[in-house]
């Protein structure tokens, strides 16, 4: 994990796994049967996604990690570290190192603050494929939070097995896309380093904007998350791109994982009912901390963007909409996101 003076990386993962939790009761046996099933799931997903996209991406090019919580909480611990230094250094540079009490305080606080976070997230999140890990002979890593796909299928209620392949089918979307279009990797990396470049060095400024805006956020009178309150002007630029493009990956991973067919997973619609109404959120907590950690965003990057892949399909097919890997001029902007249009209009001509 990247060393940073900013944030108590070790502080931050105990926080999580404590609020995070331990997952459903299963016995020895039940946690080897998922585990295996998981497994195969993400392999017998590989055809199954390239038959459907058209997408053609090599087998096995990222390993596939059936982790528990704390598994996943330490996994996103070490990417945000890595993701972060640029900013920390550019700080530090602006600011000068840290004294040694502000240092340990500070850097416990932030720890602290992160770890909630990711508690919070840890026990939500079903999986996800990593493409900034690196690894020797590898291209990213696919994860799947096994005690967090027990607990979803039992709360549903939906048959187990469907829902693990489903799930499966999902990420494995995600690694496809990646590999299949080798420059988005590159491309996301870019946006995120022009982010990074424009961060705003004045904490003051950062603090006096954020307060002015986070009451109309908790309220829901303005759209955004408690993380949109510390971007610069051009960030949220950069962003809005951003935005656009992980409203596609996730849209096109919904599209697939709704379509390979009720041969291959039978109960599908009843799952995608179910689900849907789940990613609404439990109770009032539940909904306000989605709202402040940009979760909301997230659910809405899902719908819009499966709205945006199959209008698109409908209107020139699959061949026709996979122009959209071609290059990154071709991807839609947020804007076109709601608009297939104006992106079948730009592309299409």
């Amino acid at each position: 994990m990247t060393d940073s003076s900013m944030i108590d990386w070790d502080l931050a993962v105990r926080v999580g796994s404590r609020l995070a939790g331990d997952g459903p009761v299963v016995t020895r046996a039940e946690a080897t049967g998922v585990v295996a099933e998981l497994r195969a799931g993400a392999e017998k997903s590989t055809p199954l996604v390239r038959e459907f996209t058209g997408l053609f991406a090599e087998a096995r090019t990222a390993p596939v990690l059936v982790v528990d919580r704390p598994g996943w909480i330490q996994a996103n611990a070490d990417g945000f570290s890595t993701i972060i230094a640029p900013i920390v250094e550019k700080l530090q540079s602006k600011k000068g190192p840290p004294t040694a009490m502000a240092e340990a305080i500070g850097s416990r606080i932030t720890g602290t603050e992160l770890g909630l976070m990711l508690g919070f997230l840890g026990n939500k999140v079903l999986g996800q494929f990593d493409p900034f890990h690196e690894a020797p002979g590898a291209a990213g890593r696919l994860l799947l939070v096994a005690p967090n796909i027990v607990t979803v299928e039992r709360e549903l209620g939906v048959d187990e097995h469907d829902f693990r392949l489903w799930v499966c089918l999902h990420e494995e979307t995600h690694r496809v896309q990646f590999t299949a279009v080798p420059w988005m990797r590159d491309h996301l990396q870019d946006l995120m380093g022009q982010i990074v470049g424009a961060v705003e060095t004045d904490p003051a400024a950062v603090l006096t904007e954020a307060l002015s805006r986070i009451g109309g956020i908790v309220s829901g009178k303005t759209d955004g998350s408690l993380l949109d309150l510390f971007s610069s002007p051009e960030q949220r630029l950069v962003i809005d791109q951003v935005t656009g493009v992980m409203s596609l990956l996730e849209g096109h991973a919904d599209v697939v994982m709704d379509g390979v067919g009720p041969e291959v997973i039978p109960t599908v619609e009843v799952i995608r009912k179910r689900f849907t109404q789940r990613r609404q959120g439990i109770g009032a907590l539940d909904r306000l901390l989605r709202r402040l950690l940009g979760l909301d965003q997230k659910m809405a990057q899902y719908r819009d963007g499966a709205a945006f892949v199959r209008a698109t399909v409908d209107a020139v097919g699959m061949e026709g909409f996979n122009a959209v890997w071609a290059e990154a001029a071709n991807l839609p902007t947020k804007t076109e996101i709601h608009d297939p249009d104006a992106w079948l209009k730009r592309v299409h001509g």
